[in-house]
Parts: C-alpha cells; sequence; structure tokens
C-alpha cells in the first residue's frame, strides 16, 4: 500500500486510517499478546458500519489482504498480518441496553467489562470469559464460556441477532428468522463469515455473586483433581468452579507465607443466595484443608476483572487448549508434573465448566460441536520478559502434547494456538465442519476472510 492508496481509503472513511510512517502506527498495531510482533501494511481504525463496508470494498477492489482485530485478544494474533490491511473495530466500543427485553446490543469492538458494566446497572449480564478487556466479538463468535456458563450457557447461546458486513461489502442482518444459516454458522464457527459490527444479546439475571478461591499445595493436585472431577458435575448449576495450576502472587488476598508458591486450586463463583456464600464453599475442605481459603460476595463485573491486573496487555503469550469430557487418572498425572514444572510465575493451566445449561442446547443447534464436552481446557504459558518466550512456548507444547491422548480430539477454537493447522481446526468443529464450509461458500466463496481459524469454502 503506497502512500496514494492510504489517502484514497483515508478519504473513504470517518476512522482514521494508520500507516507505518504514522507516529502511532506502533502502538496502534499492538495487541494483547506481544509475542506477536508483525506490521501490517495499514490499520484502518472503523467508527461505524459504513467505514466496515468501505474497508472490507476497499480490500476487495485492490486485492488487498484483509484482517480483522475486535479486542485484540487473539493468542496467536491472526488480526495482525505482516503487509495486509487490518480492519480494526476498537474504536466501536458501545452498549445499549433494554432493561424491559433484557436485551443489549454492542457494538463489534466493546469489550467484556463494557457489556458487563453496562448490563450490571439492571441486575443483568451473559457467560463471558474471565478477563474484562477481552473483546466480545471473538469471544462470542468462538462461542465462549465464563463463570456463567453453568448456569445460563454459553456466550453464544445468548446472541439473538448480529449486524454483519459480508466479504462483498453488504450490510445484512441475522437472526434465528433471518439468514438462519448464517445466524447458526456464527455462534462458534469463528470470524470466517463476516464482520460482525453489532451484536444482540438476550441478558439473564445477575447481580452480586459469591466469590471464592482455595487453593492447596501443587503436590495434592492429585487429591483435588479426583475430588473435583467428581463434585462439580453434579453440583447445582448456581455452583461454578474452574480447577487451576497456578504460582501464587505476590499480592492481597494472598498471604506473605505462599508468595511464590506452585499451587493447584479452584476459582469459585456462585450465583446464588450471596449470603450463603461460606456456605456453599464450606465443600472445599473435603478434599483436603485447603492452604488458602477466601470467599466473599461480589459485585458480577468485579469478578469479572479480577484478574486483569495481574494479566495485562504486552506479556508473551503461548496457548494450547483441548475439550474433555472425563478427567482421567492419567491425565492427573500429567497435571500434576507440569504442575510442580510452572516455567514462570504466570504460566498457569485452567480447567473450565462447559456443561450445565450448556448441555441443554441441541448438539447442531449452533456450531460449537461439542455440547458433550464437560470441561474446556487450556494451557497457557506467560511471561512478561520475551527472553523467555520459547521457554513458555515449549513447556507449553510439552504439556499439551502429554495431556492431548487423554482430550475429546479438539479444543476450544479460541485456544487455539498459533500454528496448530488445518487438522486442528476440521478437530475443533467435528461434524460441524462440512456444514460450516457449506455457509463459508454461501458468503465469503473467495475466503476473503481467512485470517482466523480457517474455514475454507466447500467446492461449487
Amino acid at each position: 500500500m503506497d502512500g496514494a492508496t492510504l489517502a484514497a481509503l483515508g478519504d473513504a472513511l470517518r476512522g482514521p486510517v494508520i500507516g507505518p510512517q504514522d507516529a502511532g502506527y506502533d502502538e496502534t498495531r499492538a495487541i494483547y499478546n506481544a509475542m506477536i510482533d508483525r506490521r501490517p501494511a495499514a490499520l484502518a481504525r472503523c467508527v461505524d458500519a459504513t467505514d466496515v463496508m468501505r474497508t472490507v470494498a476497499f480490500a476487495r477492489e485492490r486485492g488487498l489482504d484483509l484482517a480483522v482485530r475486535g479486542g485484540g485478544h487473539s493468542g496467536p494474533g491472526l488480526c495482525l498480518v505482516d503487509d495486509a490491511l487490518t480492519l480494526d473495530l476498537s474504536l466501536m466500543r458501545w452498549v445499549h441496553v433494554d432493561p424491559v427485553t433484557r436485551t443489549a446490543r454492542a457494538g463489534g469492538g466493546s469489550v467484556l467489562g463494557d457489556l458487563d458494566h453496562a448490563a450490571h446497572g439492571f441486575g443483568l449480564g451473559i457467560p463471558s470469559g474471565i478477563n474484562s478487556t477481552t473483546g466480545i466479538g471473538g469471544l462470542t463468535l468462538g462461542g465462549g464460556h465464563g463463570y456463567l456458563t453453568r448456569k445460563y450457557g454459553l456466550t453464544a447461546d445468548t446472541l439473538i441477532g448480529a449486524d454483519v458486513v459480508l466479504a462483498d461489502g453488504t450490510f445484512v442482518t441475522t437472526s434465528e428468522d433471518e439468514r438462519p444459516d448464517l445466524f447458526w454458522a456464527l455462534r462458534g464457527g469463528g470470524g470466517n463469515f463476516g464482520v460482525v459490527t453489532s451484536f444482540t444479546y438476550r441478558l439473564h439475571p445477575v447481580d452480586t455473586v459469591g466469590v471464592g478461591v482455595s487453593l492447596w499445595p501443587v503436590e495434592r493436585t492429585r487429591e483435588v483433581l479426583e475430588w473435583y472431577r467428581d463434585f462439580l458435575p453434579r453440583a447445582a448449576t448456581d455452583v461454578y468452579g474452574f480447577f487451576a495450576l497456578l504460582t501464587v502472587p505476590p499480592a492481597p488476598p494472598f498471604p506473605e507465607e505462599i508468595h511464590g508458591q506452585r499451587m493447584c486450586g479452584v476459582l469459585w463463583c456462585w450465583t446464588g443466595d450471596p449470603d450463603r456464600t461460606d456456605e456453599v464453599f464450606a465443600v472445599v475442605d473435603e478434599p483436603a484443608p485447603p492452604a488458602f481459603h477466601f470467599a466473599t460476595p461480589m459485585p458480577y463485573p468485579a469478578l469479572q476483572s479480577m484478574y486483569d491486573g495481574l494479566y495485562p496487555k504486552g506479556y508473551q503469550w503461548y496457548w494450547r487448549g483441548d475439550f474433555f469430557d472425563r478427567i482421567d487418572d492419567g491425565a492427573i498425572d500429567v497435571h500434576l508434573r507440569y504442575g510442580q514444572s510452572l516455567p514462570t510465575p504466570l504460566s498457569t493451566m485452567h480447567l473450565y465448566p462447559v456443561d450445565g445449561a450448556a448441555h441443554q442446547v441441541g448438539p447442531d443447534d449452533t456450531a460449537w460441536d461439542y455440547r458433550d464436552a464437560v470441561w474446556s481446557g487450556v494451557i497457557a504459558g506467560v511471561d512478561p520478559d520475551p527472553a523467555n518466550a520459547d521457554v513458555v512456548r515449549e513447556w507449553s507444547g510439552d504439556y499439551w502434547r502429554a495431556l492431548h491422548p487423554y482430550s475429546m480430539g479438539g479444543g476450544y477454537v479460541n485456544f487455539i494456538g498459533e500454528g496448530e493447522g488445518q487438522d486442528r481446526v476440521r478437530a475443533t468443529y467435528r461434524g460441524h465442519y462440512d456444514r460450516l464450509a457449506q455457509v463459508k461458500r454461501a458468503y465469503d466463496p473467495d475466503n476473503v476472510f481467512r485470517h482466523n481459524q480457517n474455514v475454507e469454502p466447500a467446492p461449487a
């Protein structure tokens, strides 16, 4: 893209177009994962649907490679491509809540914190991740899970409509009644089918929740996981807890004597009566008395942002993931081994529950093809120092390869790491891949939107 091309795109948009010659280029192209350092030819910072339409059409007319960025949390950095045009939605951050219909519309560049804040004023929310800086776009289109999943299902299960700019630059709306094939594909099929400029969600009641953190020495991983794998699936859907392997950070509420220790633990959310928080979490003594236990009522948005400070933008990340329908004894051996060898203080492993209400949706009702999964696991190597990038990448990869034989074969599309290849995409979509490929052919036959975990268009 030469100067004249950049100027022509800038003239067509209300939002700014940032190129390598501009002072804000490096800041604008930076994403959550600092391990990704790519230099797009330009970033078109769209402010409305018209800007998006014009950017897509501009790229098509000039044969430009196009990537799309929402919240910029893509682990493999698929929103940035060297010498390509990034369509940046991050200025389209707005949320409108209708408390009467219990619905919300959100701009395609909004992050979870935007939606959490707006909906919380009315005692409402949706199941959505564990980090308030995550973009709603990638989360929703990938399926999405979070603290409310056992109670209310996946993020995509709350989606009731979307505005989409297609590969030919046209604007459409979609829902169960309008372009139902596209709507089906958007609920778990990733960013393969268009640029979503706004999402419409059905909201659910949530206000103050019970929050708990229970930690045991990592050497007790076997006892804790054996208890957890039996307890949680049988628990009421108001109880949510994800299992984690971690190093205790040197900060409140953790006492100084456990700072820096490797631990296993469960991070809890209780959506029942907040006054019962201590009573509900008393079960943590069953595997063994925890080395640390903390429980308190908390506003839902505060829970959603509780770990933001621990994992700010700009760290080195490498992650891999899989789905699990059980936690085998052999898998516990793997977790124990790699939990004892966490390579950096921020590296971690999480097992997120995806049962309960998520199992009440039909297996073919959305593009998400693992309604029989009980946990969505992620292994994340993390460190602020670029010198440790290879260390965290190697640990994450080795851990995943050791654990993968105990998995269901595929993983959450948003947890596919850099360079895993097309076989992993197919394993993620399982029996839905061919149907997704048909929808792709209908809406993006030339695979314009290919810088993602790509579903290739079915042959004509």
